[in-house]
């Protein structure tokens, strides 16, 4: 784990700003729980609307959420005036997704000025144990001065 220094002193309230304004977050009932530079984690408890066939939480919502998690811990170490838009990621689905709760973390483990790479883990919360269930490498891009798209 490195210590990364974030372009921006505001980077926790505008990383909350930006999260806040996925309606697909909220759609899952993801929140936020914690933004260091270059690290993040969302949290999230079991809803069965969210599940496969077999009652475990469908791969594309542990994709979804690694995905912000991966794109956030990003975009914490970004200019004030740049957005973030993930252009690549490989998921490893490691076991099946269930549980009364779940954890998504990443940390970017390349920062750059145009291109960054971020690690993510999903993990099932129960109690006081942890589950390791998925890992995500992202290519994060860094946009500024693009038209429509705001941290």
């Amino acid at each position: 784990m490195s210590d990364f220094k974030p372009k921006d002193p505001n980077f926790k309230s505008r990383v909350a700003d930006s999260f806040h304004r996925q309606a697909v977050m909220r759609t899952i009932g993801a929140e936020l729980t914690a933004v260091t530079p270059g690290r993040v984690a969302i949290g999230m408890s079991h809803a069965a609307e969210l599940t496969q066939q077999h009652g475990f939480l469908h791969a594309g919502i542990v994709a979804t959420a690694l995905d912000s998690a991966c794109g956030y811990a990003a975009f914490s170490l970004m200019p004030a005036d740049a957005a973030v838009l993930t252009i690549e990621f490989k998921v490893n689905l490691l076991a099946p997704a269930e549980g009364k709760g779940f954890s998504f973390e990443a940390e970017v483990v390349k920062p750059g000025r145009t291109i960054m790479v971020s690690e993510g883990r999903a993990y099932c919360v129960d109690g006081g144990a942890r589950k390791l269930l998925a890992t995500m490498t992202a290519t994060i891009m860094v946009v500024s001065n693009r038209a429509g798209l705001k941290g």
